[in-house]
């Protein structure tokens, strides 16, 4: 497997979730009651109006707000930060130095990884060869 490759992918796919976080952030309060308020209107959607006043789509946008995402995607670059590659050029293989129980180190990425990886399968890019 080409670990680079995997990393790259899972850093962008990250930033994706940033860049979205930070465009839906408004005024940088964190204002559940607006969160309320726009779940519970009227969008307009290409022309066509759409209403959103189910509670269980606003419970679920106040659920997902921006600041919230954002700790969620600083705590993925942390853990991705933490599962480090150990090079062996000997077995010619790469292992995770933070998985490593008792001396077996796992293929590198790890499980770990591939776990996160693994909420962004629907996107392009992804390789069933990641999969956990």
């Amino acid at each position: 497997m080409d670990e680079l490759v995997f990393l790259r992918w899972l850093g962008e796919q990250i930033d994706e979730d940033e860049r979205t976080a930070r465009a839906t952030t408004w005024d940088g309060s964190d204002n559940k009651l607006s969160w309320e308020l726009i779940a519970s209107a009227t969008i307009d959607v290409g022309g066509d109006e759409f209403y959103v006043g189910d509670r269980t789509i606003a419970n679920h946008m106040m659920a997902h707000d921006p600041e919230r995402v954002l700790r969620e995607i600083d705590a993925k670059r942390q853990l991705v930060a933490l599962h480090k590659e150990i090079e062996d050029p000997q077995e010619m293989q790469d292992y995770c130095a933070t998985c490593e129980p008792e001396g077996n180190y796992p293929y590198y990425p790890c499980k770990t990884l591939r776990l996160l990886a693994l909420s962004y399968a629907d996107r392009p890019g992804y390789r069933e060869e990641w999969r956990p």
